[in-house]
């Protein structure tokens, strides 16, 4: 085979890819929060505690939502116990209102984010501020922004938040 046969073929097959590479990045209905810090690798606690707390259907609703998702490091700083505790049935509604407290309606980008206080889907206010371009909410540090879902947007934190 000539090589001015191959140049089309090899452009062709780099399209392709990208154009798979482009499609599986950008969110779609199953790409929602839930699907997406599943598949992060470091949200492993906070997907079993969204199990735990009965909120995957709404995590996975039409939002939009913005999460401060608190990584698996994060949820290890907690006391010793607590998450143990918290993951139990009888205390399901106090996680689910420990998880909604990272949850604000909306989709908010970390280019819209200013200082603060923003109000929580579980009715509580998370206090935001904005120092020398460093994010924190409540205490918690914002690592990482704008990590794309179908339903809403991730904003990862280095602690987990606990309503007053």
């Amino acid at each position: 085979m000539k090589i001015n046969h191959l140049i089309p073929a090899i452009a062709l097959l780099a399209s392709a890819a990208y154009s798979l590479n482009a499609h599986a990045a950008s969110p779609s209905s199953t790409n929602d929060i839930v699907a997406v810090a599943s598949g992060a690798g470091n949200f492993t606690t906070l997907v079993t505690a969204i199990k735990a707390a009965g909120l995957v259907e709404t995590l996975q609703g039409p939002g939009p939502f913005t999460v401060f998702a608190p990584t698996d490091a994060a949820f290890a700083k907690l006391p010793k116990g607590t998450l143990e505790e918290l993951l139990k049935p009888e205390n399901k509604a106090k996680l689910a209102g420990i998880l909604t407290y990272h949850v604000v309606p909306g989709k908010v980008m970390a280019a819209d984010v200013k200082t603060m206080m923003a109000k929580t889907v579980n009715g509580e206010q998370l206090d935001i501020k904005v120092t020398d371009g460093v994010v924190t909410v409540n205490n918690a540090q914002v690592t990482k922004t704008d990590v794309p879902a179908s339903n809403g947007v991730i904003h990862v934190i280095d602690s987990v938040l606990m309503p007053k």
